[in-house]
């Protein structure tokens, strides 16, 4: 591939950081809201499912109420799909915050699909409890009213990403406006709307004459919700992801790649193979061969290095090579220049001072093989301070979080 893909903006424009900016406003306005949306009395937070920045500017002319409103692009997360999208926007996390990386999603061996919520053995809702999958709050843990299509109400995918929200569920394009039109008028400051029709529609119909009647009739349904907005209410508008049309270019995977793999995940837009065992090696070299031209090829261990799912990964996502990259670098290095000055600092009653970390000492959610490697830096240094003493002095200085910029 001649291009590197557009990796997501997660300290800035990034669709996990909308929901956070709404309902934990900092004194200082998000550059990339428009300047009204702060100090609004209600807002109305729109997701509509499937309606990407470049499409809707290109069919301005079947949605002039949507491209008449002030707004701008913002990048959505990866993989840009609806599962990730939906539970960043509801959490205000990154994907290797939350944990959902995918529309399916390799779960202990089993495949689950997680808008469906279901292995090929069927519903895994006991067997893959939603709200322990997914344990992140959602909407700020403020319990807000969403406004979601009925049948979503008691699914898998919706508990992993909806819990503690109070659910309005509606049929079709007229409840949904009935729902969104009681909750303003019961003054609540802030409502969660989710409407999928553009993506229910390019999936069946790809972006041609289907889509654009659809992206119309979305259009009309914005407009009419604008109508149903009080004085000093807002709506804002998102979108989970954008669509690209591949009509029949579709490749299958050639028995050549196959061979070496065990399970497939993900989905067309993130494919993930999963090696048979021993075979890592040669399947990334076989797709390499076959797809080098064709697509962004990345180990696990290479996405997760280049923050694909944001710089904070979960227990879960971390494989070996990331384990033994971080005690190389914080416990085994240490070890390996003390031992090998260790001749020279006893000769000079030399000094030792290690960087621990408070990491190692408090557990951090997101920086498990970190804190583990601080830890055993700590440990580590503690023996070496007995073992060695009283000829060489060895310490551990262990700092907290650093504030970069200005105090």
């Amino acid at each position: 591939m001649s291009e590197e893909p557009v990796l997501p903006d997660y300290a800035g424009a990034c669709v996990c950081n909308l929901v956070p900016a709404l309902l934990e406003p900092s004194p200082q306005e998000v550059a990339w809201l428009p300047p009204y949306v702060h100090g609004a009395n209600q807002v109305v937070l729109l997701v509509i499912d499937g309606l990407g920045w470049d499409q809707l500017q290109a069919r301005a002319a079947v949605a002039p109420t949507m491209t008449g409103l002030a707004g701008r692009a913002i990048t959505t997360v990866a993989p840009s799909t609806t599962a990730t999208a939906l539970t960043s926007i509801a959490t205000g996390l990154t994907p290797g915050e939350h944990g959902v990386v995918g529309y399916r999603i390799n779960v202990a061996g089993e495949i689950l699909n997680v808008l469906r919520w279901s292995t090929p053995k069927g519903d895994a809702r006991a067997a893959i409890p939603p709200g322990t999958f997914q344990k992140a709050a959602s909407f700020a843990s403020q319990h807000p009213p969403i406004v979601t299509r009925a049948e979503f109400r008691n699914g898998g995918f919706s508990g992993a990403h909806l819990e503690g929200t109070r659910f309005h569920g509606y049929r079709c394009m007229s409840t949904f406006l009935v729902e969104l039109r009681r909750l303003l008028r019961a003054n609540e400051p802030f409502i969660y709307a989710y409407y999928d029709g553009p993506d229910k529609v390019s999936h069946e119909y790809g972006l041609a004459e289907h889509f654009d009647a659809e992206v119309g009739a979305t259009d009309r349904l914005v407009a009419d919700v604008i109508a149903e907005l009080p004085p000093g209410a807002v709506l804002v508008i998102t979108s989970d992801h954008g669509q690209v049309h591949t009509g029949d270019a579709l490749i299958e995977l050639p028995s050549d790649v196959l061979e070496h793999v065990a399970i497939q995940s993900g989905e067309a837009r993130l494919r993930w193979l999963h090696a048979r065992s021993g075979r890592t090696n040669a399947l990334l070299e076989a797709v390499t061969h076959y797809f080098g031209d064709l697509a962004w090829i990345r180990t696990r261990a290479e996405v997760i290095d280049e923050s694909w799912f944001g710089p904070h990964i979960t227990v879960e996502l971390k494989g070996p090579a990331e384990w033994d990259a971080m005690f190389a670098t914080n416990t085994r290095g240490p070890f390996l220049v003390a031992q090998a000055a260790f001749p020279y600092l006893k000769a000079a009653k030399g000094r030792i001072v290690n960087i621990g970390s408070m990491g190692g000492m408090a557990p951090w959610a997101t920086h498990a093989h970190y804190c583990a490697s601080k830890a055993a830096l700590h440990m580590l240094s503690k023996t070496m301070a007995k073992a060695w003493a009283p000829e060489i002095s060895v310490n551990c200085v262990a700092p907290g979080m650093i504030v970069q910029g200005e105090v």
